[in-house]
């Protein structure tokens, strides 16, 4: 049976701490990879990215645009790894408080 909006609160995911480093891993060796993909292909000497005026071909084109998508995927993989390695610390980091400090957030401020 599918719920309505009002009938429970919603929570954000929480992913684990191998996941979330993993993401953002992901991310970086996204930047790594395709970055110097594209700068392997800008200096393409084989004429598979320029013809012999100089111009780019099919292949350019088509590589350039697969490049560009993988790095924009990997940016966001590795923004959601991010997100997930700062919120377990600051989860970590509220864990460590302890119950005898009193915290931001008090039952009667919510409303």
């Amino acid at each position: 049976m599918l719920r309505s909006s009002g009938d429970a609160p919603r929570t954000p995911a929480t992913l684990s701490r191998p996941v979330s480093w993993f993401l953002l891993a992901f991310g970086v060796w996204s930047w790594f990879i395709w970055i110097t993909f594209v700068k392997n292909l800008w200096k393409d000497g084989s004429g598979l990215a320029f013809d012999d005026a100089g111009d780019p071909t099919a292949y350019f084109w088509v590589h350039l645009l697969l490049a560009v998508t993988s790095f924009l995927l990997g940016t966001a993989i590795g923004v959601i790894g991010f997100r997930g390695v700062r919120a377990l610390r600051r989860e970590k980091s509220n864990d460590t408080d302890g119950p005898d400090k009193p915290t931001s957030s008090s039952p009667s401020s919510a409303s």
